[in-house]
């Protein structure tokens, strides 16, 4: 199986899916006149422009949901994994990827939010397998993604996150992994079974609590060696143009990790992140762009940078050359993951650093195992609207239950093979959509930054703009007019 897993993964995650992740970026950054750059200020204030409503939840629940996908044992155990295979360049491609993935994220949100739904529940929901079957026109490939995305997010990325978390707590505490998968077992049912609704609160309240004292760790921790900060920067630099000795001879190797590592942390181009987009209740689909390629920026540029920055402040990692070897031996025997970001702060923090990692990875993990639950539900949810088949719900909330469980107690390599595989499928059908629907998303920043500007109350209007099967924003748009809608302007 893992042999079979392997191969799977050399075919899916070839030097072409690099390129297209890299390539879609700049395309996107260059069609958006580089949005991620000139729109940082409106990313700020549309976190708090809308609140919740019957049908959706509010733009920084949105945010917090999709921040539930990307931040997760990518940006602890993930960062550790690519500086070893990668070298400490692989660090700067990460930073390159989410740059140009957060022009990426602002198009794939903005037709989620375009093209989403309302379910039988009056809910919103939306994604790929929305926009690909409405806008391109072609069901099959809109299944493709579907099934696609259910398998992924539904039992392969789900094992990853709890594989970590459980490795993460026997480092610390001793804790056998089967009490761990247990655990988180329960909780996780507690939480699914509770609706949408839940998980947005859930979600609102855990990540950005566990963000923010995560980072504020990493400040104390580069405080300490802020002496070393300019040549750790020197470092990620030279070593990812191959220009520090010893690094030289993984500099394809920093690109593919930093790559790979990159889209698994920050999710942009993957697809997962127009589903929790496409939840939020806002007044221009383009705002909620805004709010997810700021997202991006969070979940690599802070979460994944402090990572970073502490495992190389303290010299706690260790970098395998091309044919195996080990180009540094600080770590010798430690399998890349949690542990190094645990021996790490325990070198300036003794006796704290596995503790505290073990409580942020089960923060960060467990959050992006009900995020990828929310986003398995509203592929179900698209299922079921075309077959009604509405016993899949409860196949899928048994099913992850039972992937958590598995996942926590297998090894990491076999994990990280299937979150790999899982990711990179996404990814391939997502971004070939993007490069075909753009169009739309495109069209829709235009006129919003144009209302903006104008200082005039934010409206999208579909039909006036030339932009067809937007039926749900008709509705909307009607809401508005009669001042039903539960919508609070700022602008």
């Amino acid at each position: 199986m893992n042999d079979l897993v392997a191969l799977l993964n050399d075919w899916v995650w070839s030097a072409a899916l690099i390129y297209l992740c890299l390539g879609a970026g700049l395309w996107f950054s260059i069609r958006t006149r580089f949005v991620q750059l000139r729109g940082i200020p409106l990313m700020i204030r549309s976190l708090t422009h809308s609140h919740s409503s019957r049908a959706g939840v509010s733009s920084f629940q949105a945010l917090s949901i999709s921040l539930s996908g990307r931040v997760g044992t990518g940006n602890i155990a993930g960062v550790a994994t690519a500086i070893t295979f990668g070298g400490p360049g692989a660090v700067f491609w990460m930073w390159v990827v989410a740059f140009l993935g957060a022009s990426t994220a602002f198009v794939e949100s903005t037709l989620g939010q375009i093209y989403k739904e309302q379910d039988p529940r009056g809910q919103y929901r939306g994604g790929p397998a929305y926009y690909i079957e409405k806008a391109m026109g072609q069901r099959w490939y809109a299944w493709m993604f579907a099934v696609c995305a259910v398998i992924a997010t539904g039992f392969l990325l789900p094992g990853v996150q709890a594989n970590s978390m459980a490795a993460a707590a026997e480092t610390a505490w001793g804790i056998d992994r089967m009490w761990t998968a247990g655990f988180a077992g329960i909780f996780l049912a507690f939480i699914i079974f509770g609706g949408v609704r839940r998980i947005a609160i859930f979600a609102e309240f855990a990540v950005p609590f566990m963000a923010v004292a995560y980072v504020a760790l990493a400040v104390v921790i580069l405080s300490i060696n802020v002496s070393a900060i300019p040549d750790l920067f020197a470092l990620i630099i030279r070593s990812a143009f191959g220009l520090e000795a010893g690094f030289g001879a993984v500099l394809g190797m920093a690109i593919q990790w930093g790559v790979k590592r990159g889209i698994y942390s920050n999710e942009a181009g993957q697809g997962t992140g127009p589903h929790a987009a496409a939840a939020a209740e806002v007044d221009h689909p383009a705002r909620q762009g805004y709010v997810q390629a700021f997202s991006v920026y969070v979940d690599t540029l802070l979460v994944c940078t402090a990572t970073a920055l502490m495992i190389l402040s303290t010299g706690r990692y260790n970098v395998q050359a091309p044919d195996g070897s080990m180009l540094t031996e600080h770590l010798p025997g430690v399998e890349a993951g949690p542990a190094y970001t645990q021996a790490a702060i325990d070198t300036v923090l003794e006796g704290y650093g596995s503790g505290f990692v073990a409580i942020a990875l089960f923060f960060f993990t467990f959050t992006t195992i009900v995020a990828y639950y929310y986003m398995a539900e509203t592929n179900i949810a698209w299922i079921n609207k075309r077959v009604h088949r509405p016993w899949l719900s409860r196949v899928l909330r048994f099913g992850i239950i039972a992937t958590v469980c598995f996942g926590a107690v297998r090894s990491a390599g076999t994990a990280w093979a299937f979150g790999d595989l899982g990711v990179g499928l996404m990814a391939w059908l997502n971004i070939i959509a993007l490069f075909i629907l753009q169009r739309p998303a495109i069209i829709a920043l235009r006129d919003f930054e144009e209302q903006v500007k104008r200082g005039a109350q934010v409206r999208f209007e579909p039909d006036k703009l030339g932009i067809a099967h937007a039926d749900i924003w008709r509705k909307i748009d009607s809401q508005s007019e009669s001042g039903s809608a539960p919508i609070k302007q700022v602008d």
